[in-house]
């Protein structure tokens, strides 16, 4: 288990016992970059986990060793004495900088981090570190934060600290997701619900081994320009306080009012809103073939409009759709890159596995990582589990 490699490593490097806690990563099977505009995404939590080990120290210091990286940081509390600099340990530091800034006092520690969430493949790493770090401090310094307000820290780590401009979804989720269930989150009200996954089927994902970084580049840049078309909305038509509430029509309005860049990033997240709506009532009516056309619509419109998808993911799911046994493929994550998510028969998976990365092979020459999974339970679901046994 990731838990005992991470204790061991733990003892090893410090010459501690520590306390463990754990978060999952995640994947959306639907509603892409609608987060940040106040709007809906139905996300999951998946098994691969990071697991943060915390020990008491008296100094006063913060130490975060990286079992993946093999890397050590230090610094003083009190000073926070370690800017933003690109480094791993951006995450972890940055919400012991929120938890200070939301006055909850944390001692010194040693902390031990280790998982096994793929990097840049799309699947939220930084936010299952950062839950993990939140998980641990609280603990460690004898406070408590509902679900709400965990996700809110932790996403303020990542935009203010770190420097990514990412929503809540991933936060969220990854705190509170729920084993067997999908999570439809509003991401303006945070209200969410739970929605049941039929057990005839199973998520598979698969990694086009492309990577890709948030706190810069072309991610940055779709969020200025959904910003800016934002605002021009609002401006301009009344009742309208965030993209959320836009129609296409609305939209259309506004059109020459904004670059064309921006107009067709908004149609995206415009459209994608009503399609987790329609996604919530396949679930609850079991439609799993409705389900999987808007996952396809989703990703021609993530394609095309939003035009952060990249030749080997529109590889991955042109693969996927040919196959019977898949009732629909799209990206997921931030986009350029990363991975596909792919709904199948629970029956056929393995076998739907194997004929995606052969093709995908033959025609990229990429050996791609493909896996089988089910919806988890997220950190603060894990740590109620823990304590009851």
């Amino acid at each position: 288990m990731i838990e005992k490699h991470v204790l061991h490593a733990h003892r090893e490097h410090f010459g501690q016992d520590g306390q463990v806690y754990a978060a999952p990563a995640r994947v959306n099977l639907i509603g892409e970059h609608t987060d940040y505009t106040g709007g809906l995404v139905m996300p999951m939590a998946i098994g691969f986990q990071t697991v943060a080990a915390v020990s008491p120290r008296q100094d006063g210091r913060a130490v975060f060793y990286s079992m993946n990286f093999d890397e050590e940081i230090a610094f003083e509390i009190a000073s926070q004495g370690v800017s933003p600099s690109g480094h791993w340990s951006d995450y972890p530091a940055g919400v012991l900088w929120c938890l200070g800034q939301a006055g909850v006092v944390v001692s010194g520690f040693n902390m031990t981090l280790g998982g096994d969430v793929p990097l840049g493949a799309g699947l939220s790493s930084s936010a299952s570190v950062e839950v993990a770090t939140a998980m641990a401090l609280l603990k460690h310094a004898g406070a408590t934060l509902p679900l709400a307000e965990i996700a809110t820290l932790c996403r303020r780590a990542e935009n203010e600290y770190v420097g990514a401009k990412s929503g809540i979804m991933d936060q969220f989720v990854v705190a509170g997701g729920v084993v067997e269930r999908a999570m439809l989150l509003d991401c303006r009200s945070l209200d969410y619900e739970l929605l049941p996954l039929p057990s005839a089927v199973k998520v598979v994902i698969c990694n086009s081994m492309v990577k890709h970084a948030h706190a810069d580049g072309e991610y940055g840049d779709r969020r200025d320009e959904v910003e800016s078309g934002q605002a021009v909305v609002v401006q301009e038509r009344p009742g309208v306080a965030m993209l959320r509430d836009a129609t296409v029509a609305d939209l259309d309005a506004c059109r020459d009012k904004m670059s064309e860049a921006s107009f067709l990033r908004c149609r995206h997240i415009v459209t994608e809103n009503a399609r987790v709506l329609e996604a919530r009532e396949a679930l609850l009516e079991g439609d799993m073939k409705h389900f999987g056309v808007l996952m396809e619509k989703a990703h021609v419109s993530f394609r095309d409009d939003f035009q952060a998808s990249c030749a080997e993911i529109d590889t991955l799911v042109e693969i996927a759709s040919r196959q019977p046994e898949c009732f629909g493929a799209r990206i997921t994550g931030g986009g350029f890159g990363g991975c596909t998510v792919n709904v199948v028969r629970a029956a056929d998976a393995e076998r739907f596995v194997e004929t995606l990365r052969r093709e995908y092979e033959a025609a990229t020459g990429i050996v791609a990582d493909c896996f089988v999974c089910e919806a988890s339970d997220g950190a603060l679901a894990m740590l109620t589990h823990r304590g009851a046994q």
